[in-house]
């Protein structure tokens, strides 16, 4: 059943994770292999574990520690093969904690101390200490059973075998003596790393650094397999775990090759210099449909080539007798002269002009290359950041995410401590052109239109608002702005050292470049646009909820296996 349906549960959405997970449930479970009526039943095991721990008593070298608890019947989540048996784990093993090295203690070079970052990433680098000065009980070598208490849950807890030599053991991690011979260590490795949930449940400490306690872990509950079925369920999980590294690996390669085809595919349409050109490029692209939009990420790169061939002129025809751009421009200009003799706005500070690596295609006729102040009455300002309030107030700010995505969400603000008369002048106007001037690098000049019908809102400090011309089709300058090379412009022009927030000023905006068709032609991409962008947000929809039936199907495999 588990492999029949392997292709499934591995394309699923984390499938590979999953289905590891799942062959560690059948591993305690005993279905993973077939059990033989001939092995040394599980309790021979657990008398060798006794009479193990009563020598090492006798012997002086540990001492008689507390009885476990019986294990309850509520304990066992699950009935148990022929020939197993249920065990405490601290009726299996001594468990004793590291040292706790000082910084004082590290050295250049010497004995490899290990840390838990050594047990997760083999990359990591070690500290040393002089091998002198360490007892034995905090010395480890390949082949010890080591359990790692404390960290962040989900990346540092569990068992590990130690296979890199003569090690120093640091404080948080348990080495472990094995009792009575009567686990493979592989095994007992893979039974307890089954259980991190239960052992993450009972970890203590506030977010981030948490620790499981040494009761905790000794009270852990597992099963006892004959030590000949322990060896054979090992030698399967390592089978069935590298079958599971190569399908990530596939997955990996292909993913790489899916990304490198669409880039490719569209790619080639973007760069089309005529319509006749494009033409021929999306026929090529159409006959790959079905491998292209294939998931959502796709369907995104699809929407982005949209956005990308609307501004280039590429996406609708031209007609000879729309007023061309310098016209249209030229009157925008006698528009704004006219508001500012009115008083009504202020002169733009003078830019310099578009520089020729900022003009990265050439444009159709009737087109020109502008400034985004070119087509604004009001240019680029940095809004209010008043303090925040819990309670309502008259006044509500954005936060950043109202933009981030590129469209506005109305429900991303803050209530803020300041009076309607105080922020009037912040108050923001349907079709204002929202800027984000700070933001992480992906994020920084993010730009999205205000389409709420009120004046609802004010804006952040780290936005900036434009109020284009009414000349102009303001979806269509968004989009200029949104576009690979919209946002190129933006990362470009971002200054920070590292370390600080990524910034875009006032004269970066003002002066981004904007490919500028006739008016009507704006009217006809936007339309256009629309209509494709639509008709991407329905194939993301479909293949989102194809994901999902997917996965649904992946986990009732899982729970009938």
């Amino acid at each position: 059943m588990l492999l029949s349906n392997l292709n499934l549960l591995a394309t699923a959405p984390d499938g590979v994770a999953r289905l590891r997970e799942l062959i560690l449930t059948l591993t305690v479970q005993g279905k993973l292999v077939p059990q033989d009526p001939a092995d040394e039943p599980a309790s021979e095991l657990l008398k060798k574990i006794r009479s193990g721990k009563d020598r090492l008593i006798s012997e002086g070298k540990i001492k008689r520690d507390k009885p476990l608890a019986e294990i309850a019947e509520g304990e066992k989540p699950f009935e148990l093969p022929v020939g197993w048996e249920w065990v405490r784990l601290g009726a299996t093993m001594e468990m004793f904690n590291g040292r706790a090295f000082k910084p004082t203690d590290w050295l250049a070079s010497g004995l490899p101390i290990v840390r838990i970052q050594n047990l997760n990433k083999s990359a990591a680098t070690f500290n040393y200490c002089d091998p002198a000065t360490i007892s034995e009980k905090n010395k480890i070598d390949s082949g010890s059973f080591l359990i790692s208490w404390s960290g962040t849950p989900g990346t540092s807890f569990g068992a590990f075998i130690w296979q890199r030599g003569p090690a120093a053991l640091n404080q948080h991690i348990f080495k472990c003596e094995l009792l009575g011979n009567a686990f493979v260590p592989e095994f007992l490795e893979l039974s307890i790393n089954s259980q991190l949930n239960v052992l993450i449940g009972k970890a203590q400490g506030g977010v981030g650094l948490q620790h499981v306690t040494k009761g905790a872990l000794e009270s852990l509950v597992l099963v006892v397999p004959p030590l000949a079925e322990q060896s054979r369920i090992v030698t399967r999980v390592e089978e069935l775990m590298r079958l599971c590294d190569a399908l990530e690996a596939k997955a990996r390669l292909e993913a790489t090759q899916h990304e490198q085809l669409v880039r490719t595919l569209l790619s080639a349409l973007t760069t089309s210099a005529t319509p006749e050109a494009l033409a021929d490029n999306w026929h090529r692209v159409a006959t790959h449909f079905d491998l292209l939009l294939d998931c959502p990420e796709a369907v995104d790169a699809v929407e982005q080539t949209i956005l990308q061939l609307a501004v280039r002129g590429l996406l609708v025809p031209q007609d000879p007798q729309d007023e061309p751009a310098s016209v249209l421009l030229q009157k925008i200009r006698l528009e704004k002269d006219r508001l500012i003799l009115e008083g009504k706005v202020k002169r733009d500070k003078p830019l310099p002009p578009i520089a020729e690596g900022d003009k990265p295609f050439d444009l159709p006729q009737g087109w020109e290359w502008t400034q985004l102040v070119e087509v604004a009455l009001r240019g680029p300002t940095n809004g209010l950041s008043p303090k925040p309030q819990e309670l309502p107030t008259d006044v509500r700010c954005l936060s950043l995410s109202a933009t981030t995505q590129g469209f506005f969400k109305p429900n991303c603000f803050k209530y803020v401590d300041v009076t309607s008369k105080a922020a009037e002048q912040f108050f923001l106007k349907t079709e204002d052109l929202l800027i984000q001037r700070g933001n992480s690098l992906d994020y920084v000049g993010i730009a999205a239109i205000y389409d709420c019908r009120d004046d609802a809102f004010i804006y952040p400090d780290l936005m900036m608002r434009l109020q284009l011309s009414r000349s102009v089709n303001t979806a269509f300058i968004h989009m200029a702005l949104i576009c690979a090379e919209g946002r190129s412009y933006f990362q470009r022009n971002a200054t920070g050292t590292q370390g600080t927030m990524p910034k875009v000023n006032q004269a970066t905006v003002a002066g981004a470049p904007i490919p500028f068709p006739p008016l009507a032609e704006q009217s006809r991409i936007v339309a256009r646009v629309a209509s494709l962008r639509a008709l991407c947000a329905d194939l993301r929809q479909r293949l989102t909820t194809a994901r999902s039936q997917q996965t649904l199907l992946a986990e009732a495999l899982v729970e009938n296996v």
